[in-house]
């Protein structure tokens, strides 16, 4: 009677309706018991085959009752973590830096225009240092001569790209017409992390930044030096230099702007709102020719110095001369001094 009753009834939440009658119905503990078990057990039967107890893979239980190891993971032994899995006192590896890619600046300058090595990027206090820079050893002439940069100049690639192509399309031209051409390019400072003209707490210089070069002269193949600052030098090549420097740098600095340009050159490429450009540097006029205090040394090879002799007088030409000159004269009276008497005392 209970089973059959079960068995017609199965849609739905039947089964709890049906286990409740028979329940109700049966007489006895021993109905009571057998149709509870029943009734469990369609159940649990019913639940297991719609998916209700399905486990997560990752989560399989082991046969000792732990979790199981997902698919592909290397089992525990003992409770030790597996030689792959790296340990929690151990730091886990950092992983690898992308590759940086080559700036088009240093695609362009190649060893046929300059001797620039790449070097690291510097990190420095206050935003000091600079990426993509470069340490410019020396400057390829288009007819493959090489202009040494003396002390080589940690600069930004742009900066020393700039550098280049002033020496190689300006400074050039002008070695040519002094009939010599440029051997060396006096570097007097380049990267150096420190505030503008080295004060104490003022702003980051363009050489704090790797973006700045100060010159103090081109020397020349013949041993001639042109010193930028030289007032000995032409007026005519320091005004060439300046024209040139001021067309292609952002900054340009020297006698004039302040007394700490005045014996060198300073350049950089700054950037600034509007393409703002400086190019302070006052070209003075050179220096008056001062005549020596002492004459020059007379070489040795030169003739000896004739000395002009003194005329002689024809003979009886100075008996005449005596003759004809007039006696001196006499001193008259009055001239004469009269010997005074020693001066007496009346008596009273």
């Amino acid at each position: 009677m209970v089973l059959s009753r079960l068995y017609v009834r199965r849609r739905g939440n039947g089964y709890r309706r049906a286990g409740a009658d028979a329940w109700a119905r049966g007489s006895g503990g021993g109905a009571k018991i057998c149709c509870a078990a029943r009734y469990l057990w369609l159940w649990y039967t019913t639940a297991a085959r719609e998916g209700s107890f399905r486990q997560d893979p990752a989560t399989k239980t082991s046969p000792r009752g732990g979790p199981k190891a997902p698919d592909g993971a290397a089992p525990e032994a003992d409770g030790k973590p597996s030689p792959d899995k790296p340990s929690p006192d151990e730091p886990a590896e950092a992983p690898p830096l992308p590759e940086k890619q080559v700036s088009a600046c240093r695609l362009a300058l190649t060893e046929e225009i300059a001797i620039a090595p790449s070097i690291p990027d510097i990190r420095g206090p206050g935003g000091c240092g600079g990426e993509d820079l470069v340490r410019l050893e020396a400057i390829v002439l288009p007819d493959k001569r090489k202009v040494a940069v003396k002390p080589a100049a940690i600069l930004r690639c742009t900066m020393a790209s700039a550098i280049a192509d002033w020496v190689r399309k300006d400074m050039v031209p002008l070695a040519t017409s002094l009939g010599s051409t440029i051997s060396d390019l006096d570097n007097f400072d380049s990267f150096e992390c420190r505030g503008r003209n080295r004060i104490v707490g003022a702003l980051l210089s363009e050489h704090g930044k790797a973006n700045a070069l100060d010159v103090r002269a081109v020397k020349l193949a013949n041993g001639q030096s042109i010193g930028l600052t030289d007032r000995t030098m032409s007026r005519d090549v320091r005004e060439r230099v300046l024209h040139s420097v001021c067309a292609r740098f952002s900054t340009v600095l020297g006698p004039g702007s302040d007394w700490y340009h005045e014996d060198h050159i300073h350049l950089d490429l700054a950037q600034r709102r509007n393409d703002y450009r400086i190019c302070q540097w006052n070209v003075w006029d050179p220096l008056p020719q001062i005549a020596p205090l002492l004459p020059a040394e007379r070489p040795e090879e030169a003739p000896p110095r004739e000395v002009a002799s003194k005329p002689e007088a024809k003979d009886g030409a100075g008996d005449e001369a005596a003759e004809k000159s007039p006696a001196p004269a006499d001193k008259p009276a009055a001239d004469k001094v009269q010997p005074s008497k020693p001066a007496t005392k009346k008596r009273r």
